[in-house]
């Protein structure tokens, strides 16, 4: 077993796994796991610029992270960085920033490596009680990346379609409005379009549904009183119900947002994009599943993602 620690710093939040990892045997044993959001890709879809408080917020929360990691005895750190600091112009800043915090090399990978990361750490788990091939979406702040596969990944790609691109782009009415909403639609779609010709939609048996929009829709779904990860993680939910707790989340007002309990306070006001994604996603797939003579009457919801893919690949490393 290894102590490895792994974060994934996204355009929305900064998360940490701690956790002894064997690589052999394929196991993963957690000893802290957690996220805050601190909105480093504020403003990035607009200026192509990381935030002088963006990056405040998100370093702080790194020198957090750094003392966790001393403190539990890790030996070794991978931070990755995914859709917000691949698209600014000042991500060196963040770079130095984190390396002076940490003493490691943050990586800024590319979406291709962000979608083999989250499926290797979802299909860890959900591969023993789901057929494949499995579709693997994981639905970021700045991107979206699918990749199908069973034991590999045979085919993904990152779209430039997230939960807080989309809000600052289109969906500013509270609720949004018609108009809003068809343009934020307009964008999944064109994006879903690029992605069909390159990730085989219909072929997906399971579809696996990542990250904070989607386990907070699942929450929804599920009527949770609180945020609740064992509820949350290897949940499986009709089709149908997905799509009504999506419709239910982009149409709702920040109030009643902000009065779910299960409601992160830094999501409140992106995850009606996050839900409008998710919605558009499933709905594509389910119809894919459909044209290719099968039927997509489920979504499975995993805890398990581009953490412990980070967490893995980690551990490897030393192996190696």
């Amino acid at each position: 077993m290894t102590r490895v620690a792994a974060i994934d710093c996204g355009t929305n939040s900064i998360r940490l796994l701690v956790a002894d990892v064997d690589p052999a045997a394929g196991t993963l044993v957690d000893l802290d796991r957690r996220s805050e959001v601190v909105r480093l890709g504020q403003g990035v879809d607009r200026t192509g610029r990381l935030a002088p408080e963006a990056l405040e917020r998100t370093l702080a929360a790194t020198a957090r992270y750094a003392a966790i990691c001393a403190q539990l005895g890790a030996t070794t750190v991978r931070f990755v960085a995914t859709s917000a600091s691949r698209d600014a112009e000042n991500r060196a800043d963040f770079v130095d920033g984190v390396r002076a915090l940490l003493g490691v090399e943050p990586e800024v990978v590319s979406g291709q490596e962000e979608a083999a990361l989250s499926f290797r750490g979802a299909t860890g788990v959900v591969a023993a009680h789901h057929p494949g091939p499995y579709l693997v979406v994981d639905l970021g702040g700045g991107s979206t990346e699918l990749v199908l596969g069973e034991r590999e990944p045979q085919a993904s790609l990152s779209m430039d379609v997230g939960c807080v691109r989309l809000t600052e782009r289109h969906l500013l009415g509270d609720p949004p409005s018609a108009d809003e909403r068809a343009a934020a639609h307009r964008d999944v779609a064109a994006a879903l379009d690029e992605a069909a010709a390159v990730v085989p939609l219909g072929r997906a048996r399971t579809l696996v549904g990542l990250a904070g929009s989607v386990t907070t829709v699942t929450a929804h779904a599920l009527g949770l009183p609180s945020y609740q990860p064992d509820r949350i993680d290897g949940a499986v939910l009709p089709t149908a119900t997905v799509l009504e707790a999506c419709e239910d989340l982009l149409g709702a007002t920040r109030e009643k947002r902000a009065a779910l309990g299960f409601m992160h306070p830094g999501r409140v006001d992106v995850i009606g994009a996050g839900a409008l994604v998710w919605h558009d996603v499933v709905a594509r797939v389910r119809d894919e599943v459909a044209a290719a003579g099968g039927a997509l009457e489920h979504v499975v919801t995993s805890e398990h993602d581009i953490l412990d893919g980070i967490a893995f690949s980690a551990a490897e490393r030393v192996a190696r």
